[in-house]
């Protein structure tokens, strides 16, 4: 209560600092979603589109794609049903999976809560764009190698945030694969498989 009274002192009511402290919540999750926020200086102004479907380009995996797509389709649906990408799973269709996450501009993020419309010139990379030149990522390999596939359907989504994660930090410890992977439900319980090959990807990337 004494404390309440301070902040009342100080011009901010209960109301005010509970309303405050929710805003601030909300904020953090949308970020931990991977909505990306464009800035005053790069953002477009925006107008009116649909409500049938418009073209659209999207730079996939390196190469520009033309799509016909409806406003409310989200990039997870555009990669799959447009571009054929069908790495991109969809379980949950709500974010709290992860198995669709993709990169928007290096960035990991849940292709079922992004629009495809707000990705603009953004580069997009799936796990189909992790090969090179027809060789398997050094997680893919290990995901393999590891026995960490399972019944598949998170293993995109796992491999997407692992190999993020061995991007940013190409030495990581057992809680840093752990805590990139916090987002992602493996509901054959395969977890300890994710993060062996995911540290024994690192070995092989040294």
């Amino acid at each position: 209560m004494k404390d309440d009274k301070k902040i009342i002192k100080k011009g901010v009511s209960r109301r005010g600092f509970l309303k405050g402290a929710g805003l601030t919540t909300a904020g953090t999750i949308v970020l931990q979603t991977g909505v990306l926020a464009k800035t005053k200086e790069n953002s477009v102004q925006s107008k009116t589109v649909g409500p049938g479907p418009v073209n659209v380009e999207m730079n996939v995996n390196g190469k520009t794609r033309s799509l016909t797509i409806e406003p409310r389709s989200t990039l997870a649906q555009a990669l799959r049903d447009e571009i054929q990408l069908t790495g991109t799973k969809m379980v949950c269709d709500r974010g709290a999976c992860s198995a669709c996450t993709v990169w928007v501009d290096d960035i990991p993020v849940n292709a079922c809560m992004t629009f495809a419309m707000d990705v603009g010139d953004r580069k997009v990379v799936t796990i189909e764009g992790l090969a090179e030149n027809g060789k398997l990522h050094p997680i893919q390999e290990a995901f393999i190698d590891h026995d960490a596939t399972q019944c598949g359907y998170c293993t995109p989504g796992m491999i997407m945030s692992t190999a993020h994660l061995l991007k940013e930090n190409p030495n990581p410890t057992l809680e840093d694969v752990k805590h990139a992977t916090r987002g992602n439900y493996c509901r054959c319980g395969t977890y300890p498989h994710v993060f062996k090959a995911t540290l024994a990807a690192a070995k092989k990337i040294k």
